[in-house]
């Protein structure tokens, strides 16, 4: 039978040292905030069931959490006095008897499956409290790990380790793995007889031994237990992510010609073959098929971009940009919430929002789609191997039919028929104090439509 298993996220701490108006755990990492990280490691491991221990901003952090991966309780510590005390506040979770019980950080968004089973499998081996820690080049500050003849004798802080002690690089990384049949039992006998007094989970492993039981320790990666205090090791940890996550791609068959340069997001997709430019920034949501290219200094966000198409350099795609196979959307152009068809062309300096492009059509430089009134936002359809001269601005509710052409400083602020050609160049004309009256419309308007919604 499978052994089950019960982690407890440590994330009610207070932050001070990050500066911060919310919880450090809140920050994101990747576009994602780092609680959300460690619950997908967690769930990597096939941990199914997660207490989280929370604290500030106990809401937020909760939904944070919440990312779907794995089944989640929030238990509140209202005093902040030590790990092990964090760990009791989700005492009527462990009461309901797990195998193993995990206690992790919620400020370690880096850790992975591995070192997580390699401690369940030594619980199962008979070991009943089992830290995972890390070699260091650098281990000042760190507590060591007194390891001998494979068993973990205790956990020494810096401040009270020998000179010989100091000379070990063997680190405690803070998580820990705990038998649960033992585990109240074990947190009961902690005491704060300390000059915090506070309740140190650290203590454990001396406890263990004293009564006859076994602690030992498992290694794990250094950069898996960074912990994050202060913006500076956010930053550090936001580029360890970025480094592992574009290496998975690259091994995967992406093409990156200087990774260093390019950011990812926690969800970007990259299909192989795809290929990827200097200085390119990746948001959340954004999927991008084989064989497409995007150029140098590009920003994609919420985007589609299918097989064979090219991006940029120098373009924006907003949320909602579908970008059809081989298409091209080029240099200093922005699209949001727009469907641009197979082969169509968006070369330059242009912006199409709320819209739908056909195949093969092609949008010359300077095109706008009006797309804003004001209050409402409106869709502008342009029909299959259609042609819109530059400059030329679109002003939606409008409809382009296929095969259309619109002549370069159009205006166009009515439907086109299929293979119709348009001139929209209008004369000027001037309505001296009708702005404030539009606005007022406007704003009734809105109003109105607020009122409206609040009756539903």
């Amino acid at each position: 039978m499978e052994r089950t298993c019960l982690a407890i996220i440590l994330a009610a701490g207070e932050s001070t040292r990050m500066k911060s108006a919310m919880s450090k755990v809140l920050h994101p990492v990747a576009g994602r905030p780092m609680i959300a990280h460690v619950v997908d490691g967690l769930a990597s491991a096939s941990i199914s069931d997660v207490a989280l221990v929370v604290g500030r901003d106990a809401e937020a952090v909760s939904a944070a959490a919440s990312t779907g991966a794995v089944q989640v309780s929030s238990f509140l510590q209202k005093e902040r006095l030590g790990t092990a005390h964090a760990v009791l506040a989700a005492r009527e979770t462990i009461e309901k008897g797990y195998d193993d019980v995990l206690v992790v950080f919620g400020d370690t968004p880096l850790i992975t499956a591995a070192p997580l089973k390699a401690a369940r499998e030594r619980l199962a081996q008979g070991n009943d409290v089992v830290v995972i820690g890390f070699e260091t080049a650098d281990p000042t500050g760190y507590g060591r790990l007194i390891v001998e003849n494979g068993e973990l004798l205790a956990i020494r802080e810096h401040k009270d380790a020998t000179e010989e002690e100091r000379r070990i690089t063997y680190c405690n990384g803070g998580l820990m793995a705990i038998s649960g049949g033992k585990a109240l039992d074990l947190l009961a006998r902690i005491g704060n007889a300390n000059v915090k007094g506070e309740y140190y989970l650290t203590d454990l492993v001396e406890i263990v031994r004293s009564i006859g039981g076994r602690a030992i320790a498992v290694e794990a990666p250094e950069e898996e237990l960074t912990g994050c205090n202060t913006r500076a090791e956010l930053a550090y940890i936001e580029r360890l992510w970025q480094q592992r996550r574009r290496h998975e791609l690259m091994l995967a068959g992406v093409s990156m010609i200087a990774p260093e340069t390019v950011f990812l997001a926690w969800d970007t997709e990259l299909a192989q073959d795809v290929l990827v430019e200097p200085n390119v920034v990746f948001g959340p949501g954004v999927r991008v098929d084989s064989g497409a290219v995007i150029h140098a200094f590009s920003h994609v966000e919420g985007a589609h971009v299918r097989a064979g198409a090219t991006v940029g350099p120098f373009a924006r795609l907003r949320p909602g940009a579908d970008l059809g196979p081989k298409s091209k959307v080029g240099n200093f152009c922005e699209v949001k919430k727009a469907e641009i068809g197979a082969g169509a062309k968006v070369n330059h300096l242009t912006y199409i929002g709320d819209a739908v492009v056909g195949a093969g059509s092609n949008i010359g430089a300077g095109t706008i789609t009006c797309n804003y009134d004001g209050v409402n936002k409106h869709l502008t359809r342009i029909g299959e191997n259609t042609f819109i001269g530059s400059n030329s601005s679109l002003v939606a509710p409008v409809a382009i039919g296929d095969g259309a052409l619109v002549a370069s400083g159009s205006v166009i602020t009515g439907d086109v028929p299929a293979d119709a050609v348009a001139f929209g160049r209008a004369r000027q004309e001037i309505k001296p104090g009708r702005a404030p009256l539009l606005r007022q419309r406007y704003e009734a308007e809105k109003a109105a439509r607020k009122k409206v919604k609040a009756a539903e």
